[in-house]
């Protein structure tokens, strides 16, 4: 050719793995995991959930064995939901002292001290309407609730919660939250709002796990539309306002967007919930041969990283705690 032509060489950085390890921008870590549990009552209870192949309900004497090999993993923190029998309208048994997850929080914090237990603070799971609050007249009442989530986040910090996370995405839930646990001395416990909590079809097999369904209408009212942008920033924003120290984005695989959004918006960890449905989809089609699980998991969460992700909740945490392991 007569004409030279220049363009530049970025196969260079990506010529063996030694030099792609080198020059790599995100790294998964186990340090960035939460693992969710599913603590139901009764004893010698281990209910593999039907849609979430791999995640258990345990019970309590079945607790231990299962957080002991968690934190043997490095896996540093795990959050708690309930399932229980006895519900009611306003959802009692979210805020009682021996409540299933306050039993579950004294137990491992007895065993495991180091292991930070973070609290899901909603009332989902112990009303019998399955909403995230006291219904009046077929719709929830904002402001009601906001007094039994408070009374519930006080319960869980009496019992060892090292971060509270409410869940509930009423309004107002941060600064009330925040009140009523300095007022009880507990002063020095973070709150992990789900700021951006998103109305998503991804939550099925959640709601099978934890029982957890709506029993009448849905939570469009409360939870955001997932065609909004704007609605997310204003969500985190004010929730930092009034006294939020962790900011979640849920769901986290279709809002990458959003992750990256907050986090270019926010000073404070952004926490992505890697949910239900997410795993379940990758579970389903690895055990049909049609992807490599490993590869799909690690490319999933590493995007979640990439678009800001400080902190990634995952039913995931213990396949790539061991992964990454094999790795080293």
């Amino acid at each position: 050719m007569t004409k030279e032509i220049t363009f530049k060489r970025h196969r260079r950085l990506r010529s063996s793995n030694a030099m792609r390890s080198l020059v790599r921008e995100n790294h998964l870590r186990t340090d960035d995991f939460i693992y969710p549990m599913f603590v139901i009552e009764g004893e010698k209870v281990k209910n593999e959930i039907p849609s979430m192949s791999g995640v258990y309900q345990l019970s309590l004497d079945l607790l231990l064995d299962e957080v002991r090999e968690v934190y043997a993993l490095g896996i540093k923190a795990i959050m708690f939901f309930g399932v229980i029998t006895a519900k009611d309208e306003i959802g009692t048994g979210a805020f009682i002292d021996d409540g299933i997850i306050q039993s579950a929080t004294r137990l491992v914090k007895e065993a495991l001290p180091d292991l930070l237990i973070v609290a899901d603070t909603c009332l989902c799971e112990y009303t019998s309407h399955g909403h995230c609050g006291v219904i009046h007249d077929h719709d929830v009442a904002n402001d009601e609730s906001l007094e039994i989530l408070a009374k519930t986040a006080v319960s869980q910090a009496k019992a060892g919660a090292d971060i509270i996370a409410p869940s509930n995405m009423m309004d107002g839930f941060v600064v009330y939250i925040r009140a009523a646990l300095d007022e009880a001395g507990f002063t020095n416990i973070p709150i992990m709002s789900y700021a951006v909590k998103y109305s998503s079809a991804f939550y099925g097999p959640f709601r099978d796990a934890a029982d957890s369904a709506p029993q009448f209408g849905d939570r469009k009212t409360y939870q955001m539309d997932p065609a909004n942008r704007l609605d997310a920033l204003r969500e985190a924003e004010s929730d930092i306002e009034e006294g939020a120290d962790f900011i979640m984005v849920k769901p986290a695989l279709s809002y990458l967007d959003i992750v990256r959004d907050v986090r270019n918006n926010c000073n404070v960890p952004v926490v992505a919930y890697n949910v239900s449905g997410e795993y379940s989809m990758v579970k389903a089609a690895a055990q049909n041969g049609w992807i490599d699980e490993r590869a799909i998991v690690m490319e999933m969460l590493t995007s979640m990283k990439r678009a800001g992700a400080d902190i990634i909740l995952t039913y995931f945490a213990k396949d790539v705690a061991k992964w990454l392991r094999e790795e080293q």
